[in-house]
């Protein structure tokens, strides 16, 4: 069997985009969301077929190979440069085919529910569908520009989704903040994308990432303040994934976020634009490892930097869907160190397979950690942790499926993100032991801020809640329940034989001396919550007023916007945009201006020379001719 079918798993959400957006207004909006809904349940059902075809059935014993089952050129530049479209299938393209309409698929069940009575509805499901098309167009794009035209497309329907509520002033700040700050990130990547196509020819991944290809080649020689012209190509496409992926210091967009329907939320976080930087190096990653190790070690620092940077942040935050948002922030951190750390081919690519695999279980627990969220300020009517408390009772599933993605992010043994978590720590200290120490002390503070936000929800002071909290409906704990199994057992995928760096199978071996430690300090950030937070007590206050400058700081995201804001607001536009502005308007429209005035001044005391009147003309004749005469005698006189 053939993959020409995989065309329909982009076609289908692209015509429920088409279909809701222009004849939802006309449908009941259970019918809308039914319709949405159906298209992504069949696009998921192709998806599991697609990987069960590559992966399963092609029995590729001697490794997975690049599959190009359409492909056709759209604009050609040159003989040898030109832009096609089409579909790439290899391991990591298959495996993001099952996350993104996995996850899509659940948010689309959970928002028949959680989005119902919503004035938007029909338009909501329809923003859903164009956000799953532009993820799907995205990992499978067979070349570089066709990527950065689906890239941009995930920034436009983000922009759409998180300024879903447009009467409400934060969340029209929030799409648009989100939407400026990842443009001033693709910036960079449409610079990295030009030198990579002039130094290589082409845009094709096929032939970017094969070792005996141009990448490997071309540029290496010419340098520039210390690094190859290949380096810095792709020091700024990173500079494009570090903005989707919400990097240090392009990180102030994903917390605002939050303003957007928690559903989206967890689209965003899981499985669509924030994971879209992971996958952007995962899919350039022999480029980085073999032709540019400069750029690849700015990865692994810029992603254990940002890791235990949000991970400092989310202790101290209240919001729950901020305390996610930095963890998700975290845990993409710690992807991206994965694939700094790693090499290419066979053992040497052991950080490689962990990121995507970290990618594929992260997706599924933060998911249902949103979505669970969403469960609660669904009863609550609040985001604020400090109001709600005592909710085990009301709200058994969800609580049930909280705790099993709380202890799959805290990376309890045996659940899916302790497996994936071990092999990025194997990965990092084998290659780089700074930020090895790194990765340990973030994954102690995960499982303390987790269990902060599990204990102070469904344990901790029952609040007085206005009307007694209560379960959700089926349609929102159904897509928490299956997010839950994957949570358990999505860990015993064997992915050191299916996403490798080469396509090669390799072998991988448990890590005791590594997994113990990194456990027992795990086990103790939850013991510190669990003193803290299990029992209302003033315990957590002491320790705030001690640490006082320093949590301070914590709480208000380290004082990054203000910098920013600074920056832009006293900086470029007081001192740089402000005389310039002057310039503008006092010299260039100024002497304009003058240029009219004088004219008009001129017209005005000529304008009398032309009255239409004989006599004046013929008044003027006489004596311009007497005038004439006189200075030829005077000239001829001498």
């Amino acid at each position: 069997m053939g993959f020409g079918f995989t065309l329909a798993i982009l076609v289908i959400p692209l015509a429920m985009f088409l279909l809701l957006g222009l004849a939802g207004h006309k449908m009941k909006p259970a019918t809308a969301g039914i319709l949405g809904t159906l298209g992504l349940g069949i696009s998921f059902v192709l998806s599991l077929l697609t990987a069960y075809l590559y992966f399963f059935a092609s029995h590729a014993e001697a490794g997975f190979k690049p599959i190009i089952p359409l492909v056709f050129e759209w604009m050609r530049f040159t003989p040898t440069l030109q832009i096609d479209l089409g579909i790439l299938l290899d391991p990591i393209s298959i495996m993001m085919l099952v996350v993104v309409t996995t996850i899509s698929f659940m948010v689309h069940i959970y928002s028949n529910g959680y989005m119902k009575g919503d004035d938007g509805f029909q338009r909501f499901f329809a923003f859903l569908s164009l956000f799953t098309f532009s993820m799907l167009g995205l990992v499978v794009a067979t070349n570089l520009f066709q990527m950065y035209i689906f890239w941009e497309l995930v920034g436009l329907s983000s922009y759409l989704l998180i300024g879903y509520y447009y009467t409400k002033p934060s969340a029209v700040a929030a799409s648009k903040k989100a939407f400026i700050v990842t443009r001033f990130a693709d910036l960079g990547f449409l610079v990295g994308i030009l030198i990579v196509s002039y130094l290589t020819g082409t845009f094709d991944f096929a032939e970017l990432t094969d070792p005996s290809g141009p990448a490997f080649t071309e540029g290496k020689g010419i340098l520039f303040l210390g690094m190859s012209t290949m380096s810095w190509a792709l020091i700024f496409i990173f500079m494009g994934g570090a903005g989707k992926s919400a990097m240090f210091p392009l990180h102030i967009w994903l917390p605002d976020a939050m303003e957007g329907p928690t559903p989206v939320s967890a689209l965003i976080h899981a499985a669509t634009m924030v994971v879209a930087g992971v996958y952007l190096v995962a899919r350039l990653f022999p480029v980085f490892a073999i032709a540019a190790p400069d750029a690849k070690e700015i990865v692994s620092y810029v992603g254990a930097f940002t890791a235990l940077f949000a991970a400092t942040v989310a202790c101290t935050q209240f919001d729950i869907k901020r305390v996610l948002a930095y963890s998700t922030m975290s845990q993409i951190g710690y992807m991206m160190l994965a694939l700094g750390v790693s090499g290419y081919g066979g053992e040497e690519g052991l950080g490689f397979m962990a990121s995507n695999f970290h990618l594929f279980t992260h997706a599924m627990f933060k998911a249902l950690l949103f979505l669970g969220a969403g469960s609660i300020i669904h009863a609550v009517h609040s985001n604020d942790m400090r109001e709600m408390g005592g909710l085990k009772k009301y709200m058994p599933i969800t609580f049930t499926t909280f705790l099993i993605g709380w202890l799959a992010i805290s990376g309890f043994p045996g659940l899916s993100g302790f497996f994936s978590k071990d092999e990025i720590l194997v990965a990092a200290f084998n290659h780089n032991k700074i930020i090895f120490y790194t990765a340990v002390l973030v994954a102690g503070m995960t499982a303390f801020y987790m269990s902060r936000l599990f204990f102070s929800v469904f344990f901790g002071k029952e609040q007085h809640y206005h009307h007694a909290p209560h379960e959700s409906p089926k349609t929102m704990t159904i897509p928490l329940m299956v997010l839950a199994f994957a949570s358990l057992f999505g860990g015993f995928i064997p992915f050191h034989n299916l996403v490798t760096s080469d396509g090669m199978h390799f072998e991988t071996e448990f890590h005791w001396n590594i997994a113990i430690p990194v456990t027992l300090f795990a086990f103790a950030g939850i013991a510190l919550a669990y003193v803290l937070y299990y029992k209302p007590s003033t315990k957590s206050d002491k320790i705030v007023a001690t640490l006082k400058g320093f949590h301070k700081a914590a709480y208000n995201k380290f004082y990054i916007d203000e910098i920013y804001m600074f920056v832009t607001k006293k900086i470029l536009f007081g001192l740089i945009s402000a005389p310039i502005a002057w310039f503008d308007r006092q010299i260039v429209d100024g002497s304009m201006n003058a240029i009219g005035y004088i004219t008009a001044f001129t017209s005005e005391k000529i304008k009398k020379l032309q009255s239409g009147q004989v006599q004046k003309y013929g008044f003027v004749f006489v004596s311009g001719v007497i005038a004439l005469m006189l200075v030829f005698v005077y000239l001829y006189s001498e």
